[in-house]
């Protein structure tokens, strides 16, 4: 035996796997309800406890430490552009499909179905993130497709078919040979990304032009989403100005579409997941839309994907939230856990009411997509949803940070969850508009939406008068937004406080009162800080039995 027992283990967090993120997030359970989406609770539970279950996370860690590789050739030398992937990754978009994240919304569109499709996004964004781009994609592909009449495509009796489909397929065949399909998106260029009237790849009408009609296209994409996917929409030049195409991986009765990837993007997070760099080289495509209205049926499709990038955020903070309270539990510093430290408590409670307030928000959208029938609830989306994009996801790259903190320098090992969990976060903030991009958006809604503003007055109207920092918040919001002249100047902090006030309005209506004091004191009093700056009195165990069950101490 040897002499030299330097030491035993002792003190080191046990890793958080199999318990369930429906049960043990009882904010999250009370929005489900509230939000209109009861009916699918079992759903939700069945969903949260296959996502904790130990093979699931494994399934979530190994997918992103053995990225897709590109097949450019088969062994024959037959050029086959193939993207192939680990089976983790089969295995979680599997479950993805079998619950419906991609299209059941849409394919049975009763009330509540946005609302519960939202929470199991939001659970399944915490277990792995690259997997919920193809899902994000293909959901907003789908209502643009169910508008498009027959032609050269047969969208409702062929391809709606396989987008509504439970059953994940990965072969890589033609769409009559698959048992299920996805949507990619094709937009940016190398020489702009925000500025898509930039494009320069170019759309020749195979014959007759217009909607439902053949054309080829030669040109170029620098971020081509999902280049696995069966089809992707694409944006091109046409004699009428820019136009969507629907371009298929293989042309239907033909051999397989001219998109050539030339590479995959090596990206610092999001690694499961494949973009890439494409030509199209004589690629038949149909056009979807009017012809030159390419730009507005894109950016319709953008605006659905930007909802995913809030709910995407959500989701990491939540996870980071609940991996730094479970280490604060077991790990002693000083003779006492972690949790029992009181500037730890206000540390994690600050991140408590971040999470909440990200996920109510996240909800309270998605019931108004759910209500779209409705012209308030369409301007609620509208303005809300880039303001929401642009102030979540900036947040949760900041209290990610402070999580991965909590675990000290076990936070900054790849063994454990955290350097995964802070790479994937800053991706939201730039995917589908970045923070500029959003801030205006919010402003060019509040100016041309006449319903916008009166929809979130009325939001507003809801908490007012319980909570005096929370009404001259409100008060002072109006003033920054009447001054137009420095409108442009000012759109983040018109974009950032329009969030910050519908979160503290949903917080002071639904959460504890500790919860809704807590945030309103801590986030509208001024614009920045960083996390653990609660005021002395704080009810932490409150906030942090709510955030975590399991945290009551």
């Amino acid at each position: 035996m040897s002499s030299f027992a330097t030491h035993t283990v002792q003190n080191q967090v046990p890793p958080l796997e199999d318990y369930s993120l429906y049960d043990t997030d009882p904010a999250l359970r009370e929005a489900v309800r509230r939000e209109g989406a009861e009916n699918w609770a079992g759903d939700l539970a069945a969903h949260g406890a296959w996502l904790g279950r130990a093979q699931t996370l494994s399934a979530g860690a190994e997918a992103n430490r053995c990225p897709p590789r590109l097949i450019a050739y088969d062994r024959g030398g037959h050029r086959i552009d193939h993207v192939e992937f680990h089976p983790a990754w089969n295995l979680l978009m599997s479950g993805i499909l079998a619950r419906g994240l991609h299209s059941r919304a849409w394919a049975q569109p009763v009330p509540g179905a946005q609302v519960a499709r939202a929470a199991a996004y939001l659970m399944q964004g915490q277990v792995e993130a690259g997997t919920l781009c193809p899902t994000t994609m293909t959901f907003a592909a789908v209502p643009l497709l169910q508008r498009e009449p027959a032609g050269a495509i047969d969208f409702a009796g062929q391809w709606l078919p396989a987008l509504y489909s439970r059953e994940f397929d990965a072969m890589d065949a033609p769409l009559s040979a698959k048992r299920s399909a996805l949507i990619g998106m094709g937009l940016t260029e190398k020489q702009g990304g925000s500025d898509l009237r930039a494009v320069s790849t170019r759309a020749v009408p195979l014959g007759v032009p217009g909607r439902g009609n053949a054309y080829e296209l030669v040109g170029h994409k620098w971020f081509f989403s999902v280049p696995q996917a069966d089809a992707h929409l694409v944006l091109a030049q046409t004699d009428e100005g820019l136009s969507c195409f629907f371009v298929p991986r293989w042309i239907p009765d033909g051999p397989r579409n001219a998109i050539r990837v030339r590479r995959l993007k090596d990206k610092l997070g999001n690694r499961s997941n494949a973009s890439a760099e494409v030509e199209f080289e004589g690629a038949w495509g149909v056009m979807v839309g009017e012809p030159g209205r390419g730009l507005a049926v894109l950016l319709e499709m953008a605006a659905t994907t930007r909802l995913d990038c809030v709910l995407g955020s959500a989701a990491l903070l939540r996870q980071a939230l609940v991996q730094s309270v479970h280490h604060a539990q077991h790990r002693l510093a000083f003779g006492k856990p972690l949790i029992e430290q009181a500037l730890m408590r206000n540390v994690l409670a600050d991140l408590a009411l971040e999470s909440e307030a990200a996920m109510m928000l996240a909800l309270r959208l998605a019931r108004a997509v759910d209500s779209r029938a409705d012209s308030q609830a369409r301007a609620l989306v509208r303005v809300g949803t880039p303001a929401a994009k642009l102030w979540i996801c900036k947040r949760a790259v900041n209290a990610v940070a402070e999580c991965m903190e909590v675990w000290g320098g076990n936070g900054y090992v790849e063994e454990g969850p955290m350097p995964r969990i802070y790479r994937e976060t800053p991706v939201n903030s730039i995917w589908e508009g970045s923070g500029n991009v959003m801030a205006l958006d919010v402003l060019r809604a509040l100016q041309r939406e006449p319903e916008a503003l009166p929809a979130l007055e009325q939001e507003f109207a809801l908490a007012s008068g319980q909570h005096r920092m929370f009404d001259e918040a409100v008060g002072r919001w109006r003033a920054l937004l009447a001054d137009g002249a420095q409108a442009e100047f000012q759109a983040r902090r018109i974009a950032c406080g329009l969030t910050r006030l519908w979160q503290a309005a949903l917080l002071i209506q639904h959460a504890p009162e500790s919860v809704a004091r807590a945030f309103v004191g801590s986030r509208l009093q001024a614009d920045g800080g960083i996390f653990g700056e609660l005021a002395a009195g704080t009810d932490t165990q409150a906030i942090l039995s709510r955030a975590w069950p399991a945290a009551a101490c």
